[in-house]
């Protein structure tokens, strides 16, 4: 049986018939993952993520629809790593444009993006798109960041690692930096993969457990799924106070 919160699944007949008031899409992006994840673990995160958390928001009688996600995202620091899909930024500018375009033409007055990729940043292209739409609030939300996991993982790292881990991989030692401006964080740059780490992860996987995992997705939904029942209840006037 479809589900009329997944548009991918929803036919015409049901469709019609709904006035979706919040549209959800994730973007996540095609590239190794160490030695032991796929190259789609990005995607396959935020999907089961965003569709749980649509479903919770969906049976609280928000009036939610996932859109079909974006596979590909901003890879340009592991260009030289075989088939990492790299969509520059301004290519997923124009993308979210002509979505943005489509909601607005029907009267759907809010767009979440769930990020499943820490290359995305999306607040630049957000803070365009608001001023093209004014009718239309549009929102990012990194799902590995909606939950607190201190409390879950013993050690931190943002690619591969024991948050993502569910096998036996390369240990993920990374390199880093030199100058003070870059380890304390105000300033940046990108980093290049390659010579970063040897296994394309980033941080320790190797006391990764399945509880773990399911304590951490259990949180990341249920606090995203809240979020987006609020926001649908609410007119895009009534979200200050």
């Amino acid at each position: 049986m479809s589900r009329p919160f997944i548009l991918a699944e929803a036919n015409w007949s049901t469709v019609q018939q709904t006035a979706y008031d919040t549209a959800v899409i994730t973007w996540g992006a095609t590239e190794a993952h160490n030695y032991h994840l796929p190259y789609g673990t990005d995607n396959y995160q935020a999907s089961y993520v965003a569709e749980r958390a649509v479903e919770r928001a969906w049976f609280k009688g928000a009036k939610v629809v996932l859109l079909p996600g974006i596979p590909f995202g901003v890879n340009t620091g592991q260009a030289d790593i075989n088939l990492c899909i790299n969509m520059m930024p301004s290519t997923q500018l124009t993308i979210l444009k002509d979505i943005c375009s489509v909601l607005v033409l029907h009267k759907v007055g809010k767009l979440v993006i769930i990020n499943g990729h820490g290359a995305n940043q999306f607040v630049a292209m957000i803070r365009e798109l608001a001023g093209l739409f004014p009718q239309l609030f549009i929102s990012v939300v990194n799902w590995y960041q909606s939950a607190p996991k201190d409390d879950i993982f013993e050690h931190p790292g943002d690619h591969a690692d024991e948050m993502e881990t569910m096998d036996t991989a390369g240990d993920g030692a990374t390199k880093s930096f030199k100058l003070d401006g870059f380890k304390q964080g105000w300033a940046w740059t990108q980093r290049p993969w390659s010579k970063i780490t040897k296994d394309t992860g980033s941080g320790d996987p190797s006391k990764a457990t399945l509880q773990k995992g399911e304590i951490f997705l259990n949180r990341t939904i249920e606090n995203i799924g809240n979020f987006l029942y609020d926001l649908s209840q609410q007119s895009i006037d009534e979200l200050l106070h």
